[in-house]
């Protein structure tokens, strides 16, 4: 297993090994070897055996390692530490970064006691809430797309005009290098300021955001996330990123900066500005806030393709991991208002408050039906057109894989990410230029849609086809491509377009910019399927059917399936941006080809070097194919999860680290997957009923008595070695009686506890002032404090602590011998956090967590 020594994650908040190993611990799988560890993801060398004793804990085992979690310790707060020339990275390893969000509600007594005080009217006040939460949302998103869309037409066009400009000028006088020159700066300027905002503020806001929402609609708390200057930084940067002319879209962004507005909304105040509304408080918890944030995904789907029903499925499809019938209706109107709100303002701003013809950030334009009509006989050429996107599609995944390795290696510096982003904006700009300057494909100006048409070396009345497709936005070019009458590009345009933009779009993808990959795949696909358009023409002698705008829109499907290998909803996100149901079955056709032909084409051409077919599946080291059993003590523990060796373990693969896989995923799964995230699928694969949850849990594990003392409490969450999460809380029967499990208590819920100092001593004395409610709890979610600012003098160590009132008295448990398949099911549909495995005599003898199942051979199903 390579050992490594550091991890750059979306956030951007690295340890160096020094800083790791005091987090890091070996745990001891049932049977492992003594003595036997391995390193972490983050690094952990044979030092971090070191544990403090606690003599009065009642022990079932010993605390093992966990991540520090992001809202108990701020990484802001971190030191700062040297970047070291190269990052080992190993794919199959699991960050000790991520931990897991609380999903299942604490069914305790304050829970109990105040759901049973809400009346039908209380429920029908919540219920309404939850529609005018959803509402704002819809606004909200909307306004925020408005501003995007109306900033970078302006400032993009602004752009263009003076580059257009001097091009006309030099053109006549000579000295073209100095529009190539402006050109290429300010496009480095603004990809700068853009990519130095991300870099320095806030890394997690580089992308589309996808990633990161799947991730925590799945149950992975990303730290950052959903944060308001997140959003900030999101919406500057991919304004800048858009302007300065990278091979991006600002339609992707759009789905992350939806969800931080609801995940800001629903919560009724700003931690990050200090501000609390008073209002909303009964939806301050992890389970209320995925529901909204699942709406706020959908309603940015809607506002960038005013697609409202495409939104709902894109927020099903790939990213709500848990649904119910009463959450689609709120989301589909979230996504409603979203698109009526961008509809209406954009209406107002173009001048005509009575036309509602924009109903997203980009309108593919309507496909007439009569002139744009599609035949039985085309079927077939159109899943033929789905197998190339899905060849095209894989080969850009396994480009951007092994770049987005290299730069997790090399290229992890702020300031070399910023160059990086800068040199791809200048290179962007020479490219485009160096093709527009040796381009002599001329085409009539007269009725052309062209925005800024370049003449350079065309006659007069004419315009260069090549600057048509370069010198604009991407979302304009899209359109261009679809609409453009037949004979408006040349083959050989087309074709170097194609072969080039393609290149940019791969590098492009993963800089440290905010920015989508939505737009440039539809316009790759648009470009080499109006080409294949144009060649069904020549072959048929320009028959009617052949139209190369109808080719050019499944080319742009066919690409974009290949890509993210998204089927259900990008079927109907294309239906409603082409305002066309009539095409409905071929695009479905289209992406579904595409979808196969990219899953399995990588891994056939793995098969043929004798690699292993599923790349990204971690093989069990109790069933590892075509290998002896490893030793149990390779696997190397864990999160914060739970309270004792189980926590999320991440674990080196058995496949050789000499060769690295290539992917076989859509490009949002391959980006989660290297960068370690703990992301569960939507099923256990049909192979691993042969394993039983006592070879995945971890054990030993460290309870908590009913009454303990506030001094081992205070010693188990001051002790950084091991910042676990939760708590098994047991009780003897007897001197000669097994302690039996009688719940489970959370971290957040025993600071809490010991910030308001609930001590059974305290109660008996009459210093208590009020009864502990739940709303003390809300009060501090989600960045609950510090162990180390609690003060506990020594005397109130000596006192005890009741956990009755305040743990989850029925936590979800399995037996040991319970199948695989059937704990992956119960952990993934409840969304789980802890999973307590008991034997007969409902003794805790270990426990299953996300990481838990992440590395068993679980991490790859599902796909």
């Amino acid at each position: 297993m390579a050992n490594v020594s550091k991890k750059v994650s979306w956030s951007g908040r690295d340890l160096d090994d020094d800083e790791a190993a005091p987090l890091l611990r070996r745990t001891a799988r049932p049977g492992a070897p003594a003595g036997e560890s391995a390193p972490l993801l983050n690094g952990a060398g044979p030092a971090a055996a070191r544990q403090s004793p606690r003599s009065a804990l009642f022990r079932i085992g010993q605390m093992s390692n966990v991540e520090l979690d992001d809202e108990l310790l701020d990484p802001e707060m971190d030191p700062p530490h040297p970047f070291p020339k190269e990052i080992p990275h190993n794919e199959k390893l699991l960050s000790l970064k991520y931990e897991s969000l609380d999903y299942d509600n604490s069914e305790n007594q304050l829970f109990l006691e105040e759901e049973r005080r809400i009346n039908h009217t209380a429920f029908r006040t919540v219920e309404m809430k939850r529609w005018v939460i959803c509402a704002m949302i819809g606004i909200l998103t909307g306004l925020v797309a408005c501003f995007i869309d109306i900033v970078v037409e302006n400032v993009a066009g602004l752009k263009y005009k003076i580059v257009k400009d001097n091009i006309d000028k030099f053109t006549e006088r000579g000295g073209l290098s100095f529009s190539l020159l402006l050109w290429a700066t300010l496009n480095s300027a603004f990809v700068l300021v853009g990519s130095a905002i991300v870099a320095f503020v806030e890394p997690v806001a580089a992308g589309s955001g996808i990633p990161q929402i799947k991730c925590f609609l799945n149950g992975v708390k990303i730290p950052h996330v959903v944060r308001l200057k997140t959003l900030v930084i999101k919406v500057s940067g991919v304004i800048l990123s858009v302007v300065g002319g990278l091979a991006v879209g600002k339609e992707g962004p759009m789905i992350h900066s939806g969800s931080v507005i609801a995940a800001g909304i629903s919560q009724g105040r700003s931690t990050s500005l200090k501000r609390d509304f008073k209002i909303f408080e009964y939806f301050r918890r992890d389970t209320e806030k995925r529901d909204f944030v699942s709406a706020g995904a959908a309603a940015g789907v809607s506002a960038a393709f005013g697609a409202p029903v495409g939104g709902v499925l894109f927020s099903l499809e790939e990213g709500a991991s848990f649904w119910n019938q009463f959450l689609t209706w709120r989301i589909f109107f979230a996504s409603m208002i979203s698109t009526f709100t961008l509809n209406f303002v954009l209406s107002i701003y173009h001048g005509n408050i009575w036309d509602l013809s924009s109903p997203g950030l980009i309108n593919f334009g309507r496909f007439d039906t009569e002139t744009m009509v599609y035949t039985i006989h085309e079927i077939p050429i159109f899943i033929a057109m789905g197998v190339v996107g899905g060849i095209l599609g894989a080969v850009f995944n396994a480009l951007n894989y092994w770049l987005t390795m290299f730069r997790i290696r090399y290229i992890h510096r702020p300031c070399l990410q910023v160059i990086e982003a800068m040199l791809v904006a200048a290179v962007t700009a020479t490219v485009a230029f160096v093709l527009i300057y040796s381009s002599r494909d001329c085409q009539p100006l007269q009725g052309s849609s062209v925005s800024y048409p370049l003449q350079l070396f065309c006659a007069d009345g004419e315009y260069n086809s090549m600057a048509a497709a370069f010198f604009n936005t991407p979302e304009k070019s899209v359109v261009s491509l679809f609409h453009d009458p037949p004979g408006s590009y040349n083959p050989m345009t087309l074709g170097l377009f194609t072969l080039v933009y393609f290149f940019l779009a791969c590098w492009t993808y993963g800089l440290t910019v905010s920015a989508g990959v939505f737009i440039p795949s539809l316009l790759i696909g648009a470009a080499w399927g109006r080409l294949f358009g144009i060649s069904l023409s020549y072959l048929t002698g320009a028959a009617i059917w052949a139209d190369p705008g109808k080719y050019a829109l499944m080319g742009a499907a066919a690409q974009l399936g290949g890509i993210v290998r998204m089927t259900l909803s990008l079927t109907v996100i294309m239906m409603e941006a082409t305002s066309n149901v009539t095409y409905g079955f071929p695009i479905m056709l289209v992406l579904m080809t595409a979808k196969i032909v990219g899953d399995i084409f990588i891994e056939v051409w793995l098969v043929g070097r004798g690699l292993p077919a599923l790349p990204f599946a971690p093989c069990s080291p109790h069933r590892a194919p075509g290998r002896k059993p490893e030793p149990k003590g390779w696997e190397t523990a864990t999160e914060a999860e739970g309270g004792g060796a189980y926590g999320d373990a991440a674990p080196a693969a058995s496949v050789s680290q000499r060769h690295p896989p290539a992917p076989t995923q859509g490009l949002y799964d391959m980006h989660i997957q290297l960068q370690s995230v703990p992301f569960l699928h939507w099923e256990a694969p049909v192979t691993s009923h042969s394993l039983t949850a006592r070879e995945v849990m971890s054990t030993p594990v460290t309870c908590l008595r009913r009454r303990e003392k506030v001094g081992v409490i205070v010693d188990i969450l001051s002790d950084t070695t091991s910042n676990h999460n939760g708590f098994p809380v047991v009780e003897l029967a007897g001197d000669t009686q097994p302690a039996r499990l009688q719940g489970l208590i959370l971290r957040s819920q025993l600071i809490v506890l010991l910030k308001h100092k609930v001590f059974v001593e305290r109660s008996s004395m009459g210093l208590v002032r009020r009864r502990l409610r739940l709303k003390d709890f809300r009060d501090a979610y989600p960045r609950f404090p510090p162990i180390q600012s609690i003060h506990v003098s020594q005397d109130e160590r000596e006192c005890t602590m009741d956990l009755s009132e305040f743990m989850n008295p029925s936590p979800y448990t399995v037996p040991q011998d319970a199948s695989l398949p059937r704990v992956f099911k119960l952990f993934r549909a409840l969304g789980l956090r802890h999973l307590v495995v008991v034997d007969n005599c409902n003794q805790v003898v270990g426990l299953v967590t996300r990481k838990d199942l992440a590395r068993s051979p679980l991490g790859d199903a599902g796909k």
